[in-house]
């Protein structure tokens, strides 16, 4: 089997395409063929060591989160999965693994794939879906008719976030760039404005709930779109945002973090057609590496970017 790894933390230059024996899946996990992998930032800040302190020092580490495929063998003790089932999900961060041909995934971090939904749009679902939820549903408890501004709407999790809002039943307003403003006016919001052009803090409008996911909005001004008793969301926590969040029960930094009822609840989303991401280019996994690469370097796509494996 072949799979995208690195020895030792660093940028692109660093990944190669190289042979691996898949291990057994032990007590809690799920050994799973992969079909499609979807391409995350994410991926490459844990390359880069930004989360050493997490993924630690074992080389060679495995690239990638998302994906989808089929179970080829199981854990012991797993119930909700048998070899055979179509799944989608999420590898952990400190084994990764997605960008190749098989991958072992924690039990909970796997839900069955709807069968009107493909393969290829299953494996956009997991970091962009959890994420979102994790801000919306855990940490906002979002209600129907609440009014909610998403920072980055046409992004990966600004997208979901769109979409897991609306579903909820509420109003929704955002920001992205004006080459994205036709995807935004179709996902159904209600205001859209151009980040280039438009200074956020000075929209007069105030919001039940602010998610940055574009992670590019000072917390300054997050705060101050909020009506009395909002939350502002924020995709990109650092220690002094969670020592801030003591004093201030306003600001919740997002930590993407898998649950079973999650992924199963993007599920049921993706089947009544409620999620559905973009995909923008898809690639062989020998193609992986440069993709990668130029969107580590900033290229930019309208939609997901996929690898397909052999």
């Amino acid at each position: 089997m072949k799979r995208i790894q690195y020895h030792q933390y660093g940028g692109p230059e660093t990944m190669k395409l190289e042979d691996f024996e898949l291990r057994a899946p032990g007590k809690g996990e799920v050994a799973v063929k992969v079909n499609f992998a979807a391409v995350n930032p994410i991926d490459w800040k844990v390359r880069n060591g930004h989360l050493k302190m997490v993924t630690g020092k074992k080389f060679p580490r495995a690239f990638g989160s998302d994906f989808s495929g089929t179970v080829i063998s199981v854990g012991p003790d797993i119930t909700r999965f048998q070899v055979g089932d179509a799944v989608f999900g999420s590898a952990q961060i400190k084994d990764g693994g997605a960008l190749g041909e098989a991958v072992i995934a924690p039990e909970t971090f796997l839900a069955r794939k709807p069968a009107s939904v493909s393969f290829e749009e299953a494996a956009c679902l997991g970091t962009p879906g959890i994420t979102a939820w994790n801000g919306l549903v855990d940490k906002a408890q979002l209600q129907a008719g609440a009014q909610v501004f998403i920072n980055g709407c046409t992004g990966g999790v600004g997208e979901s976030a769109v979409q897991l809002a609306r579903m909820l039943g509420a109003k929704v307003s955002g920001s992205c760039g004006a080459q994205q403003m036709r995807r935004a006016q179709e996902m159904g919001l209600s205001r859209i404005y151009d980040y280039r052009t438009t200074d956020l803090s000075k929209i007069n409008e105030r919001f039940d709930v602010v998610y940055d996911t574009a992670g590019t909005m000072t917390v300054a001004t997050g705060l101050g779109l909020l009506r009395k008793g909002g939350v502002y969301l924020d995709i990109n926590p650092t220690l002094g945002k969670f020592i801030r969040a003591i004093f201030n029960r306003r600001l919740k930094p997002i930590v993407c973090t898998a649950r079973a009822d999650i992924l199963d609840g993007l599920a049921r989303a993706a089947a009544e057609g409620a999620l559905r991401l973009p995909i923008a280019e898809t690639v062989p996994l020998k193609d992986a590496i440069a993709l990668v690469t130029a969107l580590e370097k900033g290229r930019k796509l309208n939609g997901k970017a996929i690898v397909s494996m052999p």
